[in-house]
């Protein structure tokens, strides 16, 4: 494993400075911290270069990639993966009986609640499609060592023959990311010296002689892989006399144990276990002081906290759409509420007195008010964050290039979340490249900060016509002090959506 592994993610590492993006827009934002050229990615997945199988099981003697059936079947890797999935159906299948007669649930439509069919799961005519490459090295504050994340983030398909002999491709709702560490360690340069955070963000930032880095990489066996993190569209509940339309994703982690070789069901990373917590008076209790502590609270107020994983979950349901409003986000709520489940873990007084010892200190950036905590509990979970400008459930479905014409430079291949995301990851690249200490911070998931660049004034992402917003108090003409620096470009107005007290969008103003 070890030559194929080190010579794919060298490539993997370097591309970001030397390939340009096909789209205008999306090369101006993400230059240096994503690749989603759907032309350059056609060609690493049907070259085999980047697919699953290829960087799992690079001794096998085959020029395509595997197909679902034999990519669970044969990678051992992977082995663990189906069967917790299956659980994790069977269990929302459980949870769905309890609100809807049994024979209203299943696969296809007729049904009430349409469920994903596992079978694509198992077929020889469904694959994993490489829909992009993201750098993620601004997430380095979780591991110093490995200078954050490269993640390739591949979508299933299902192809189809027809009775011309013309095969179809369709993607399925269903993302797999192979997430690995943006460098090991261990390497060493052609210098003698370990390969550092500033060299690996230069590779990205310059379009230097990429294929002449590929031979100086010298990355040991699987050291570079950490996780797999899995998002499905488990069901959607079409809009009927009912029901509004609905649709809930699953999310599920599997960390890879070095040792055993295998990826292993895990904790999702800040997902709040918050049934577990609301029902037991001693973790309630533990949660509260560990989040309230001084140190942790402002490590939450710059979206940098890392929860204790004896306060998080092994799985995610995430329902969509979310209204605008944290109160109306799922599933952290009711730990402000208590939702009749007992005593809620935070309560306003328990807010606005640690908060009030937090401005005193110079500590907070963002949470200025109990709303703003309460968006921050909700916008760190993984649910939280897939909830917020999102598409379809997902924040990078990437640009469909096994469609007729991928490279129509009007296809977004990410949400506006994640685009307006990049110059926040993009300077924390740039520091790297320096030599600098960088700012991990970040804004709320609506309003993602723009490090005082200019680049996304007058945009969705930032300030333009539905941009996410801060609305007028009742009663008065300024917004919650958390958002209150959330305005709209000039001819702009914020209006409300959605049932939102406090968001609104940017709209044209009227009359």
């Amino acid at each position: 494993m070890s030559r194929a592994l080190r010579i794919l993610v060298a490539v993997v590492v370097v591309l970001g400075g030397a390939i340009s993006l096909s789209a205008a827009e999306n090369a101006s934002y993400t230059r240096g911290t994503a690749i989603t050229d759907p032309d350059l990615l056609r060609k690493l997945d049907q070259g085999d270069t980047l697919t699953i199988s290829r960087l799992l099981w690079p001794e096998r003697n085959a020029n395509s990639p595997l197909t679902t059936d034999l990519l669970f079947a044969s990678l051992p890797q992977l082995k663990d993966i189906p069967s917790a999935i299956d659980a994790e159906f069977e269990r929302y299948i459980t949870r769905q009986t309890a609100a809807y007669p049994a024979e209203t649930i299943g696969v296809g439509e007729g049904f009430d609640v349409q469920l994903f069919d596992r079978a694509n799961l198992t077929s020889a005519n469904t694959r994993f499609v490489l829909a992009g490459i993201v750098n993620r090295m601004d997430r380095a504050y979780v591991s110093e060592e490995s200078c954050g994340e490269i993640r390739l983030i591949y979508r299933l398909a299902r192809f189809d023959a027809g009775p011309d002999g013309i095969t179809t491709a369709t993607r399925l709702p269903m993302t797999f990311n192979l997430v690995l560490k943006a460098r090991d360690p261990r390497q060493v340069a052609s210098n003698g010296k370990p390969v550092s955070c500033t060299e690996v963000a230069r590779r990205w930032l310059d379009n230097g002689d990429w294929q002449g880095l590929i031979d100086s990489s010298s990355h040991p066996d699987d050291a570079m892989l950490d996780r797999i993190e899995t998002n499905i569209q488990i069901s959607i509940a079409p809009k009927s006399a009912l029901h509004d339309f609905r649709s809930d994703y699953l999310l599920k982690v599997f960390k890879y144990n070095a040792a055993t070789k295998t990826f292993e069901e895990s904790t999702l990373e800040n997902q709040i276990d918050r049934n577990r917590i609301l029902v037991d008076n001693d973790l309630r209790r533990d949660f509260r002081d560990w989040l309230l502590a001084p140190e942790n609270l402002r490590a939450f107020d710059r979206g940098t906290v890392l929860i204790p994983e004896k306060f998080l979950a092994r799985a995610a349901v995430v329902p969509t759409p979310a209204g605008l409003d944290a109160s109306a986000l799922q599933p952290e709520f009711g730990m402000m509420q208590g939702e009749g489940k007992g005593e809620p873990v935070f309560t306003d007084s328990d807010v606005v007195s640690a908060l009030k010892q937090a401005v005193a200190r110079g500590d907070m950036q963002n949470i200025r008010s109990v709303a703003g905590f309460q968006r921050r509990l909700n916008d760190i979970t993984c649910a939280g964050c897939h909830q917020t400008r999102g598409i379809g459930g997902f924040h990078f479905p990437g640009i469909d290039w096994l469609a007729d014409k991928p490279s129509n430079s009007t296809i977004v291949p990410a949400s506006p979340h994640f685009v307006g995301d990049q110059l926040r990851r993009r300077d924390i690249l740039t520091a790297f490249a320096a030599g600098k200490r960088p700012d991990f911070s970040r804004g709320f998931a609506s309003r993602p900060q723009t490090r005082g660049s200019r680049e996304l004034a007058g945009t969705e992402y930032q300030d333009g016509w539905g941009a996410h917003c801060s609305l007028p108090d009742a009663g008065s003409e300024t917004g919650d002090r958390s958002f209150m620096s959330w305005s709209c470009a000039k001819g702009l107005a914020c209006q409300a959506a959605v049932a939102s007290r406090r968001i609104g969008m940017c709209f044209i103003k009227t009359r």
